[in-house]
């Protein structure tokens, strides 16, 4: 069966007494984690959760979290982790949009449910911590220790496992429908793909209410443990690697950055380690470099996807970025990657023709790992599915080798002059100047040209730029109609809880916000 449930099942019969959780708490094996996971789903069901119906967390990584994710899939419930990140009145949305019957608060959010916003959702609702804190919420470890364990409910593989909702950088957020089928699905195509293994530690350090944490999954299907980052430090992160004899995590490339800038890896023992992933943006080849000699023998990766995907869509593997490197020939580290198995994409124009090789357009999945659509949102739902193939709104080409490039966001191509501009292609432009750190470019309203190209830049420590300088940087790399006219050098860029650039933030340093 293609479900988590009976994944869990499977972790109980074949690797009961195999570590599962490695915490600085403690290390449970897959049967006492999975009967305090048993456990948790009797308190969700004495909360009034019944199956199909969907509960609230509002959590940190932690392996509780971790517990709770597990015990709606144990008995059919649906989690619906929330952004820590988002102010009352977002968090309020979700919790009414999917309907939650129960919320989960890990301590450093109790407050919230005081708030004017949330404080209806928090009627039945329980604090998760260590140990009780003795506030109005009853304490999740007194109440499952009176709990018998639930009884396994073998889920369907179209039905729900868990709804994630997106930034809503641009709106309203979405909550995303990922069945039993998308997430086994993209947890085996991974671990395919990546050579996940059995005796892996696997380290949550991406956000467990983003979908990248989904990787995770492939994990639990083999049995590998699990270890959680509550918060991100270069100093933590390391710590933790070293500590938990970590040998598989994902980062965001800032976080790979800033571990880079502030510390020297190998002051850690971190002989454990064997590889991990980069997502959710490009990091530019020099940075690829360093983050090489900064983890001798470690295996890095990039990989592409969406949270309605599940999210892995593209693999650019380490044997292709050693080769670049090696070779001094760039041009690969620039790809998103191959499919993975079971992955058809293609690259169409407006009309759903297919384009030539070469040729840019939207890139267009169907996969078994794609959702059924969004919740509460037929319309959104019947735009992004199309006779079975999911737009994903952002713009790609294919090479004659089957590496798959990203260009841009449908939304955040340029047009400027009645030339078509991809902003990608300007970042990597300006990624190659020694002295830039990082930029992300944008199309802001002009009169005489449409829109006219802006840059914002983050410079390396101690070093200036000028507008001047990037202009005739860029003069040797792309035509001067892809030159910024505006440009804009700014300490730090804002991102989203997975590190990915927001690009909306930026156009209010140019101007109003494109509509």
């Amino acid at each position: 069966m293609f479900t988590m449930s009976s994944a869990l099942d499977r972790c109980h019969r074949s690797y009961g007494r195999k570590p599962a959780i490695v915490d600085y708490e403690g290390t449970w094996s897959w049967d006492e984690h999975l009967n305090r996971v048993a456990r948790a789903a009797t308190l969700l069901q004495s909360l009034g959760v019944k199956r199909g119906e969907r509960f609230g967390i509002l959590s940190r990584n932690t392996f509780r979290h971790c517990e709770l994710l597990h015990a709606g899939y144990w008995a059919g419930m649906v989690p619906v982790p929330v952004n820590i990140r988002l102010a009352p009145p977002e968090i309020a949305y979700i919790l009414k949009d999917a309907d939650v019957k129960v919320l989960a608060f890990d301590e450093p959010f109790l407050a919230l449910a005081d708030n004017e916003d949330i404080s209806p959702f928090a009627k039945k609702a329980f604090a998760i911590a260590p140990k009780p804190l003795g506030g109005r919420l009853p304490d999740y470890e007194t109440l499952i220790a009176d709990c018998r364990p639930a009884e396994l409910v073998e889920s369907a593989e179209d039905d729900d496992a868990i709804v994630l909702y997106t930034g809503g950088t641009t709106g309203r957020s979405k909550g995303v429908r990922l069945t039993h089928r998308n997430v086994v699905s993209n947890g085996m195509q991974c671990g395919l793909a990546m050579d996940f293994r059995g005796d892996d530690i696997y380290l949550h350090v991406a956000p467990m209410f983003h979908s990248a944490d989904l990787l995770a999954t492939g994990f639990t299907l083999l049995g590998g443990a699990h270890a959680f980052l509550p918060q991100f430090t270069p100093t933590n992160l390391l710590r933790a690697l070293q500590d938990l004899k970590v040998s598989w995590l994902m980062m965001a490339p800032t976080m790979i950055v800033m571990i880079i800038r502030e510390l020297r890896p190998a002051d850690f023992d971190l002989c454990q380690l064997r590889a991990f992933l980069y997502g959710s943006a490009p990091m530019a080849p020099e940075w690829i470099r360093k983050t090489m000699d900064a983890f001798p023998g470690v295996e890095i990766a990039q990989g592409y996807g969406l949270t309605e995907t599940s999210p892995i869509l593209t693999y650019l593997d380490f044997a292709e970025h050693k080769k670049a490197i090696e070779s001094g020939d760039h041009t690969r580290l620039t790809a998103a990657g191959r499919p993975l198995v079971g992955i058809d994409i293609r690259i169409c124009d407006h009309e759903g023709m297919e384009m030539p090789i070469g040729q840019p357009g939207e890139v267009v999945v169907r996969a078994p790992n794609v959702t059924k659509g969004y919740l509460n949102l037929p319309k959104e739902t019947a735009e992004a599915i199309q006779d079975g193939w999911f737009h994903t709104g952002d713009i790609g080409r294919m090479d004659e080798d089957g590496f798959m490039y990203l260009m841009d966001r449908k939304k955040d191509m340029v047009v400027t002059g009645g030339e078509n501009v991809y902003s990608v292609e300007v970042e990597q432009a300006i990624y190659q100047h020694p002295d830039v750190v990082e930029c992300a470019v944008i199309g802001i309203p002009d009169e005489q040209y449409g829109e006219v190209l802006s840059a914002a830049i983050v410079t390396q420590p101690g070093k200036t730029l000028t507008r001047e300088q990037i202009v005739e940087h860029c003069r040797t790399r792309i035509g001067g109609y892809k030159i910024p006219r505006q440009m804009a050098f700014v300490p730090q860029l804002p991102k989203s809880a997975m590190g990915k650039t927001l690009k909306n933030e930026i156009r209010r340093v140019f101007g109003r916000p494109r509509a």
